[in-house]
């Protein structure tokens, strides 16, 4: 494939589909800190951007060196996404039901937690690796860029979306949020594990 048209449409498009569940943790995020200032906001999606293009980046280079040893681990990227969201989404939903009816300030995600979701929704982003493989190193590594600038603008979406409802949801927006994350984390499993 050269670079034409039908290059960069197909990579947005990989960058849209990866991106989506990114997008819903970026909401979740919105949800659970309605005063989250743009900063921290930007913060957020770059760092989903980054995973977002690492991973393919990483497959890329897994098939053109180790395939084999990346073919077994690949199975497992469903469980691991599960785990991983499962945590996070439980950890908010137990500290919602728990602070029902609490008044006090929110603390957002910390850096800890917002790495463990940027692994979780971009695992599955590896095996797209094996799609840009026939790419030279330069044509993946600019996929791989417009997959991480069309996330950026989705999760800064999700983000603007989510605070604007934390703010009208108030206190249920933690029990939401982990809810969203628990059944993102959901998702991809069963999408990976049966499909």
């Amino acid at each position: 494939m050269g670079w034409n048209f039908v290059f960069f449409f197909n990579s947005i498009l990989l960058g849209v589909g990866l991106a989506m569940d990114a997008f819903s943790v970026s909401l979740a995020n919105g949800l659970n800190e309605p005063k989250m200032k743009r900063g921290k906001m930007c913060g957020i999606a770059g760092v989903f951007a980054l995973f977002q293009a690492l991973m393919p980046m990483l497959g890329w280079i897994c098939v053109h060196t180790i395939v084999q040893y990346f073919k077994s681990f690949e199975k497992l990227i469903p469980w691991i996404a599960l785990g991983l969201l499962l945590f996070i989404g439980g950890k908010m939903l137990v500290e919602g039901i728990k602070n029902k009816d609490s008044e006090e300030e929110k603390v957002g995600v910390g850096l800890g937690a917002l790495l463990v979701q940027g692994v979780a929704t971009s695992i599955d982003a590896l095996s797209v690796g094996f799609t840009i493989s026939d790419y030279g190193f330069v044509m993946a590594l600019v996929c791989s860029l417009l997959i991480a600038i069309v996330t950026f603008i989705i999760c800064m979406t999700g983000l603007f979306i989510g605070r604007k409802f934390g703010t009208k949801l108030a206190n249920k927006a933690t029990i939401l949020g982990g809810a969203i994350l628990v059944f993102i984390g959901i998702e991809i499993w069963v999408t990976g594990v049966f499909f």
